[in-house]
């Protein structure tokens, strides 16, 4: 009686006969015989007797391609991918179509022509150039459908060459295409994607285009789609959350005054314009520039009047061309003083905080607009206010003061509502800061929408109608200004409750 092993760790996991040695193939026929290896396709047998089949048949689909197919090309939407997908795969091989029906893998044989130059060696196969997929793809006809890619999908694949490479680069690949397509017969598949290219550039009629994001660049829209998937993450969270509705108290007179003071004080104080409190007290209330550092008390000054005054302070757009023209107004308010920033103007080079690449200055407009419709279709204020400060944050539209204008414009939001503004006190930074990292970097919405509301009910919990001395000694007695984070954490004011810093 022979007792079957489930793995013969002295085999490969997959064996071949028919290569050559009459011998070795004898005795991996007997092995099988033997019930040490399985067969999955004529010439091809597992030692692996534990795993699924169709696992070591995926697994390895790229040896057992070479094995039957020696020179075939990977083609259509399996050149794009070079992967199986729903168990299919699909190889440019010989003068007729067939499939080989392999445990968990349908290999598809595609009549055509072999290796063209361009197509590189991949084990014992090719895999097909950009230039040959991206034709193979547009092709037409009677069952082609199955094994090509969308045309939304060609596109979106065209843009990122455009955004990425330029157009110099777009149109060597478009010359590539041309000569590709002489020699594999794809002239009717060239032309078709010579329409779509040039739509792209505006130089062809956009109806040739299907995509959202191609359609935009025609119109010199062109987006982020990354960024708008972090958008739609955040939008559908903010949509079925129920957040706290936090009155405000400091819309008047001396509390409003107050409040557009400590808010100014704290938004500069966290990206690294600091002064003393009762220097910056000089700069708004006394029309005093400090000595030496004129650009950095017109920063507060100029962050205090967006915050005080309509429309800046509580006047939210209504359309997208508004929403863009808000942004560089208070933007040029707010970094009126330092020319070299370029203020109200649109970055013209991408920046970046730390590891975070932030939209490609291409993308900018596009990107605002698009975050614009996601703001605009949110019912709740707090929500929109809260979409507003991301969507400004992840683009960072300008050269400097995209925290600033982020959180000036989220609270125009709230006070267009009559919500409570917010204040990021120096103390909190770290809990305002790591949240918005962790949406950016992990799609995770929830510490960002914490970490905010929290904030929005401490900052609502002062007496703003208060003397700006008692004031500023409430908020210090709350640790607001403290800079040592890993020792003091915030506290709610009278209760003396601390903030638990977030985990997350």
């Amino acid at each position: 009686m022979v007792i079957k092993q489930k793995f013969d760790n002295s085999l490969p996991e997959l064996v071949f006969t028919g290569q050559g040695d009459p011998a070795a193939d004898r005795k991996v026929i007997r092995l099988a015989s033997d019930g040490l290896l399985l067969k999955l396709y004529q010439g091809i047998y597992t030692s692996n007797l534990a795993s699924p089949a169709e696992s070591v048949v995926l697994r390895h689909w790229a040896s057992i391609v070479s094995h039957l197919l020696p020179d075939g090309v990977l083609s259509y939407r399996s050149g794009y991918d070079a992967k199986p997908v729903e168990g299919r795969i699909y190889v440019t091989r010989g003068d007729r179509p067939r499939t080989l029906e392999l445990p968990g893998l349908a290999i598809k044989l595609i009549p055509g022509p072999g290796a063209v130059e361009g197509d590189t060696p991949y084990k014992g196969f090719f895999l097909a150039s950009q230039s040959r997929w991206l034709l193979e793809n547009l092709a037409t006809g009677r069952g082609v459908g199955e094994r090509t890619l969308s045309q939304d999908v060609l596109e979106s694949e065209l843009d990122k060459v455009l955004s990425i490479r330029g157009e110099y680069r777009f149109n060597q690949l478009r010359d590539t295409c041309r000569t590709q397509a002489e020699k594999l017969g794809r002239e009717k598949e060239f032309k078709r994607l010579d329409g779509i290219m040039g739509a792209m550039l505006g130089t062809h009629e956009s109806k040739k285009l299907h995509s959202k994001q191609a359609l935009a660049r025609a119109a010199g829209r062109p987006y982020d789609p990354d960024r708008l998937a972090l958008f739609d993450t955040l939008f559908s969270r903010l949509r079925m959350e129920a957040l706290p509705e936090v009155a405000s108290t400091a819309d008047v007179g001396v509390s409003r005054e107050n409040f557009a003071f400590f808010e100014s004080y704290f938004s500069n104080y966290i990206e690294g314009t600091t002064f003393l409190v009762s220097e910056a007290e000089e700069i708004v209330f006394e029309g005093k520039l400090i000595a030496n550092r004129t650009e950095d008390s017109h920063d507060i000054l100029g962050t205090f009047q967006a915050a005080m005054r309509a429309p800046w302070r509580d006047q939210p757009a209504s359309t997208a061309d508004d929403f863009l023209g808000w942004l560089k107004n208070v933007n040029a308010l707010v970094m009126q003083s330092r020319l070299e920033k370029n203020p109200g103007e649109w970055k013209s080079q991408n920046n970046q905080a730390g590891s975070t690449l932030f939209v490609s200055h291409d993308f900018v407009q596009g990107t605002l607009r698009e975050g614009f419709e996601r703001i605009r279709a949110l019912e709740d204020p707090v929500a929109r206010a809260l979409m507003t400060m991301f969507v400004i944050s992840e683009v960072h539209p300008f050269k400097d003061g995209n925290g600033r204008t982020a959180r000036l414009a989220m609270n125009c939001v709230l006070s267009a509502a009559g919500r409570s503004r917010i204040i990021v006190p120096t103390v909190y930074r770290e809990d305002y800061l790591l949240p918005l990292k962790s949406l950016s970097n992990h799609a995770d919405a929830t510490p960002y929408i914490r970490a905010m509301t929290r904030i929005q009910a401490w900052t609502a919990a002062f007496d703003y109608t208060r003397p700006r001395h008692e004031l500023h000694q409430a908020l210090k007695q709350c640790n607001a200004f403290e800079e040592d984070l890993r020792n003091y954490r915030l506290v709610f004011p009278e209760t003396k409750v601390e903030i638990a810093r977030d985990s997350g």
